[in-house]
């Protein structure tokens, strides 16, 4: 007979869930999903399906999405967004629009905003897709192992922080890590890309998969498309932009690293000239 394996106990499994990166509760009370609601007693049904009917009327009771799970942003966010990214005039007056804007869910979640680290004059830009947990916790992108990663990666062609300015497609943490919904990503585009306007770099390095479909409008895989350079319209005008593999991609699939070094040859050779 086989002998079944030990359950884990609480501490092994709080350490599971932190790994996964499950470091967050989205309720103050568990919830069982799984358990049917109970039905409402016949007595109170007229009055449950009188209140019912006046749901989202003026004096109404208000439409309360599920717990942990935020209503999907309206296409007015979007559209707010676009709006107020325009307004601003300087990298401070977008970073103060993106504290006070609450069209995006992600933020009811977040610790803080993530806007950016490095040097707003530098000649190169690099753009990720979201902030993980160390992210959140700090405030600044790409402080975590993948950041590490980074630092070491523009290390080898020369360039530090102070040489480069970073940011991310999506400036809150999605809750547990989660893969940003596209939704999400549209609310937040039209701030990137006002961001990458005001920078105004020579080069423009999008980060993995996600980032680059959304700022270099292409629906290609990374494999595809990496170390291939491109035109990219700031509105101002056309810089050159060139995708590479994230760096958390890296510490997963460390073979692809001989691939990103050729990447990052053939932006400090642009860099140089």
């Amino acid at each position: 007979m086989m002998t079944p394996e030990p359950l884990p106990d609480v501490r092994q499994l709080l350490a599971f869930y932190l790994e996964a990166g499950v470091d967050c509760a989205l309720a103050d009370e568990p919830i069982n999903r799984l358990v049917e609601p109970e039905p409402i007693p016949s007595a109170a049904a007229p009055a449950a399906r009188a209140a019912a009917s006046q749901i989202g009327k003026p004096g109404g009771p208000a439409i309360v999405p599920p717990r942990g799970e935020p209503p999907p942003p309206p296409d007015a966010a979007i559209a707010s967004a676009r709006e107020a990214a325009l307004t601003a005039p300087t990298l401070e007056a977008l970073r103060d629009l993106l504290e006070k804007f609450d069209g995006c869910a992600l933020k009811q979640t977040a610790t803080r905003l993530v806007f950016a680290d490095g040097n707003p004059q530098a000649r190169i830009m690099l753009v990720g897709e979201a902030p993980g947990r160390d992210e959140d916790i700090e405030g600044l992108p790409f402080v975590g192992r993948s950041g590490k990663l980074l630092d070491r990666m523009i290390g080898a062609i020369g360039l530090d922080r102070s040489k480069v300015y970073i940011a991310n497609v999506i400036p809150w943490r999605p809750p547990g890590n989660r893969t940003p919904t596209p939704q999400e990503t549209q609310i937040c585009l039209p701030f990137i890309r006002r961001q990458i306007e005001l920078v105004d770099p020579d080069v423009l390095v999008t980060l993995g998969n996600p980032s680059t479909q959304a700022l270099l409008g292409t629906t290609e895989g990374i494999m595809r498309v990496r170390g291939k350079w491109r035109d990219y319209d700031t509105g101002k005008r056309t810089i050159r932009a060139i995708a590479t593999f994230h760096p958390a991609y890296l510490l997963r699939s460390p073979s692809y690293k001989r691939l990103s070094w050729q990447d990052l040859r053939a932006i400090a050779t642009v860099l140089a000239v």
